[in-house]
């Protein structure tokens, strides 16, 4: 039961934020709404990257910040952006659904070098490093967009975009 929820809560997720990617604007990947922000490419291949961070969650025991490259070149179109996110995605699918509850319950440590940043079960930082972390940086993406007047696709429900739409508000 708790794979399959956990199972449940993954896919979930990665299918709401592939919708939110199949919006990307070609024209506004270098727009960013302040200088300290990232751009709107940056923070669509911020989120390609997280896949990453959970399929090594998956994967191995630890993660070391100390052996990542802190900033990644931002892709630099929507399609380049589609095709790592569905690999990576598949990825996750194949080793989340691999999984067992020994392993999901299993020590895993998030650290930089010899900095011991979090411990927890795999499954607990499934939720909160990937599956949290992805979320909201999904959430900025949803507001890039508004700001970029780009229809927001519906995560949880409708958006106002789509209700307009279905309301012929448009």
């Amino acid at each position: 039961m708790v794979k399959e929820l956990i199972i449940g809560d993954v896919l979930q997720e990665l299918a709401g934020t592939r919708r939110i990617l199949e919006k990307l604007p070609q024209e506004h990947m270098t727009w960013k709404p302040h200088s300290k922000s990232m751009s709107l490419g940056g923070l669509a291949t911020h989120l390609v990257n997280l896949l990453s961070w959970q399929s090594a969650i998956l994967l191995y025991s630890e993660f070391d910040l100390a052996t990542v490259a802190y900033r990644r070149e931002a892709l630099e179109s929507p399609d380049a952006i589609l095709q790592e996110f569905d690999l990576k995605a598949r990825e996750i699918e194949e080793l989340i659904t691999a999984s067992n509850v020994e392993m999901l319950g299993a020590e895993w440590t998030l650290r930089n070098g010899e900095q011991i940043i979090r411990r927890q079960t795999r499954a607990a930082a499934l939720r909160t490093i990937g599956l949290n972390h992805m979320v909201h940086h999904r959430a900025q993406l949803g507001v890039y967009l508004r700001l970029l007047d780009v229809p927001v696709p519906g995560l949880y429900g409708p958006s106002a975009d789509e209700l307009e739409l279905a309301n012929g508000e448009v």
